[in-house]
Parts: structure tokens; sequence; C-alpha cells
């Protein structure tokens, strides 16, 4: 892989994109499912957007990316951190990009 083309495209990403791959990963060290229809809630609650159109938008590029991968389980569509999603979370982490907001799902889930 490019490590600049990707630093490049890591540098595009908007805060809603960093909040999926903050909470799938969250999701996922704690051992929980975390679909779409949470994340449009938790974006709700932090008042970035109001519209499930925004929320796929944003779960749409961090496909093409790469960085998350969806599978439709029980009816639902769970949102999975891929291997380039923990190294871009790492890369935006360490480089101080985003700004880490709380999941209210995460917060009442196990």
């Amino acid at each position: 892989m490019d490590e600049q083309l990707f630093k490049n495209q890591l540098d595009r990403l908007r805060q809603p994109h960093f909040l999926l791959l903050y909470w799938a990963a969250q999701a996922e060290v704690k051992n929980v499912k975390y679909n779409i229809t949470n994340a449009f809630d938790d974006f709700k609650d932090v008042r970035v957007t109001r519209t499930k159109q925004s929320v796929v938008a944003y779960i749409e590029v961090l496909v093409a990316l790469c960085l998350i991968d969806i599978r439709d389980e029980n009816n639902r569509k769970n949102i999975y951190i891929t291997e380039y999603g923990a190294k871009a979370l790492e890369y935006l982490v360490q480089n101080k990009k985003m700004k880490t907001q709380k999941s209210r799902f995460m917060e009442v889930s196990k």
C-alpha cells in the first residue's frame, strides 16, 4: 500500500468518519454489535446529523476506503472495523486530528 496515499486519504476524513471508526472499534472491544441504526442515534445525540441518509453516506465512504465492513446479520447491518480501519484510527488519534465523543449506545451496552 502506498503510505502517502493512505495518509492523504485519512487527512480528508471528517469528524463523522472518525467517530464511526472510533465507535466501531469500541464495539469490537466490548464484543457488542454496532449497527447503522445505533450510529444514526449516536450522531443525533452528539448533534452531527439528523438524517439517516447522512449517516449512510459517511458509512459508504469508509466502506469504499476499506476502513469498515458492513455485514447483514439477523436483519441488521452491523459495522465492523477492518485492519486498515484500525490503522486509520491509530493514525488519526496519534496525530490528534479528531476529537472523541461518547456513544450513548456504548455507554448502555454491557
